[in-house]
């Protein structure tokens, strides 16, 4: 009775893949996990935070199977930690900022610019660069245009990347920087014309912040998860990474 009983509960640990993932590749994630082959597929649970917040989690005895994060050096930490599988780490995708506005129906589309910033703002959002990459991303970009300290009155920090979108989307900030992906996603949807819901934007040159390079690792907790290590190799096929580029990010 207990190797039968012992014996299920494996089965069924191993269809069920727990996934700490970035913010900003929340959606992309889901898109991933309905296109996924595998039947009948696993049970994805998904846990969508800051990279730095997830990070803790994870330190602290989490048990999440994979990790994507939203930057390099936290999957890289896991791993020097023990907490992450050496040989699974790999680079799944490559984010882009952008400064966005969006603009009621009917307004005037425009493009925003690094000129835009030295303007009349009243409340200007961007994540928690001490816990989300693209708010580190957003300060680099600040700084480098030389812009930090006079903006620092009129910042309104999200706790990730999805708050600070939200932040900009409901108004409670003019503009902000948020996700490429985040910003096609949103073209994509609702009953408003495309060029409408895209609202004002300017893609970040690259040349004013870090890369965003996001990684993804198996952790520890999911080693022993055939389920995981077998969708984690699915992020890694043609199919997934075109998907991943169609959501608006670059690819290794």
């Amino acid at each position: 009775m207990f190797t039968c009983w012992a014996l299920l509960s494996g089965q069924v640990f191993a269809q069920t893949v727990h996934v700490a993932v970035a913010s900003n590749f929340a959606d992309t994630l889901r898109l991933l996990t309905k296109a996924y082959p595998e039947s009948p597929p696993p049970e994805f649970k998904i846990s969508a935070a800051s990279t730095g917040k997830l990070f803790a989690q994870i330190h602290h005895g989490a048990p999440f199977h994979l990790f994507l994060a939203a930057d390099a050096r936290r999957p890289a930490l896991l791993v020097k930690s023990g907490d992450a599988v050496a040989e699974t780490l790999f680079t799944y995708a490559m984010g882009r900022l952008v400064l966005w506005r969006p603009i009621a129906t009917g307004g005037t589309q425009q493009a925003l610019s690094h000129h835009t910033l030295t303007g009349p703002i009243h409340r200007l959002a961007m994540a928690n660069p001490k816990t989300a990459p693209y708010g580190r991303a957003a300060e680099e970009t600040l700084r480098a245009l030389g812009l930090w300290e006079k903006l620092q009155p009129k910042l309104v920090r999200g706790e990730n990347i999805g708050q600070t979108y939200q932040f900009v989307a409901t108004g409670a900030a003019e503009m902000g920087f948020v996700a490429w992906s985040q910003i096609l996603w949103r073209i994509r949807s609702g009953r408003t014309p495309g060029e409408e819901r895209a609202g004002q934007r300017w893609i970040v040159p690259s040349s004013l912040h870090a890369p965003l390079i996001q990684q993804a690792v198996l952790l520890q907790a999911g080693a022993d998860n055939p389920a995981a290590r077998r969708f984690l190799a699915f992020l890694q096929s043609p199919g997934a990474r075109e998907l991943i580029r169609a959501q608006g990010y670059e690819l290794p």
